[in-house]
């Protein structure tokens, strides 16, 4: 199977986790969209958002597919009076990533890590594996660790 940058990091870093992949539906990059390919609910699937601060800082915003991203409530969790969602034309020169295989891990730079606290509770969360039609599923404490991740709740 097709090694990705993320999947490369975490077995270095002897963190378990399967890597599943899936067709890929340029016209439906969604979160409903993966759930239903690789058959997992979609509360377990979670998708990273790019924000910045109002100081131009960059962040990961890691959020279950069954939630909308609340600015506010990440602005809080950051510390910060505004955050905004990043242009979809500047992920890949922020993050090396593009649309539908933006991951929080293995990018251009290291952002800080926001996780959804819709997390807490689960046995794993599956997020990109930096490349569209792969997927990483994981412990949410072992994604934490790794990403140095601050949960937050997005309500």
């Amino acid at each position: 199977m097709s090694q990705t940058n993320v999947a490369r990091l975490l077995k270095q870093s002897d963190i378990a986790f399967d890597l599943l992949s899936y067709p890929v539906d340029e016209q439906d990059l969604s979160a409903q969209n993966v759930a239903r390919k690789i058959n997992y609910p979609l509360s377990s699937i979670f998708k990273t958002l790019v924000l910045e601060t109002d100081q131009k800082q960059h962040v990961f915003a890691v959020i279950s597919g069954e939630e909308e991203l609340n600015l506010k409530a990440a602005a809080l969790a950051l510390s910060t009076k505004k955050v905004q969602l990043v242009p979809m034309n500047d992920l890949k020169k922020l993050t090396g990533y593009i649309r539908g295989g933006v991951a929080p891990i293995g990018a251009k730079k290291k952002f800080p890590v926001l996780l959804s606290d819709q997390v807490t509770g689960q046995p794993f969360m599956i997020i990109s594996a930096g490349k569209r039609g792969f997927q990483i599923k994981l412990a949410p404490d072992d994604f934490l660790t790794f990403t140095n991740g601050i949960l937050f709740t997005n309500r």
